[in-house]
Parts: C-alpha cells; sequence; structure tokens
C-alpha cells in the first residue's frame, strides 16, 4: 500500500531526499508521519504532516534539517533532508493513519499503515 523510496549512502552534510506513495487509497482525511529505527534502538518518531490543517511537526533531533511535505494529486509524501550527520543513519519508514488531527500524531502505534523501510546511511 505504502511505498517508500530513496534511501542510499551519503556522506555528512549532504542532503537526500525520501518518497512515499500510496498506491490504493486516496490522502484525504489521512495523517503522515516518517519514523526511523536506527541500530539497536526502537522506531522513532522523525516527522508528520497533519491533515486537518496542513501543520508539520518535527523531532528535535531533526528540526530545521528534515522539512515533510506532502503531494495530494500525486499521493506522494516526501521528506527532504539536509545536512545530515552519521546519528541519522537509520531504516526510515512512512506511516499513514485515518486521523486529521495531531492527537497521537508522534506515536508508532497510532498508525496502521506503514511503508516497507528505506535504508539511510550516513558516513562520517
Amino acid at each position: 500500500q505504502l511505498q517508500a523510496s530513496g534511501g542510499g549512502l551519503v556522506q555528512a552534510g549532504d542532503s537526500l531526499s525520501l518518497s512515499c506513495t500510496a498506491s490504493d487509497f486516496t490522502f484525504r482525511g489521512y495523517t503522515w508521519a516518517w519514523f526511523r529505527q536506527r541500530p539497536g534502538k526502537e522506531r522513532e518518531f522523525v516527522a508528520t504532516h497533519i491533515w486537518f490543517d496542513g501543520s508539520t511537526g518535527y523531532a528535535d533531533s531533526v528540526k530545521g534539517r528534515f522539512t515533510i511535505s506532502r503531494d495530494n494529486s500525486e499521493n506522494t509524501v516526501s521528506l527532504q533532508m539536509t545536512n545530515l550527520r552519521p546519528e541519522d543513519t537509520a531504516i526510515y519508514y512512512c506511516a499513514a493513519r485515518f486521523h486529521g488531527t495531531s492527537d497521537g500524531a508522534r506515536a508508532p502505534e497510532n498508525y496502521g499503515t506503514w511503508g516497507q523501510g528505506t535504508l539511510v546511511t550516513v558516513s562520517s
């Protein structure tokens, strides 16, 4: 249902863009998010795009460096990552939930639809 792409190997300071496309449902009413799982760590929130008002939210660790955006006509959500750091190395997952507000938008257990994950590796 969700297809994530765009991961790869980059150097510290580089930029990378991830995309997530929904193939069998419409965007309307869905809130989207990106999560990541770093080696040996639990899955953590990265960014969210709220359907109700179009607002966005970011984890403190990526604020100012990452930007989430959505293209409703293409059923695609993107995560533009700049000034990447080695600690950004992780598998990145996109997720969607049929919930239009920001309540619980940062908790992975509140999302029922997930992409397969795409690996981002940042070398120092």
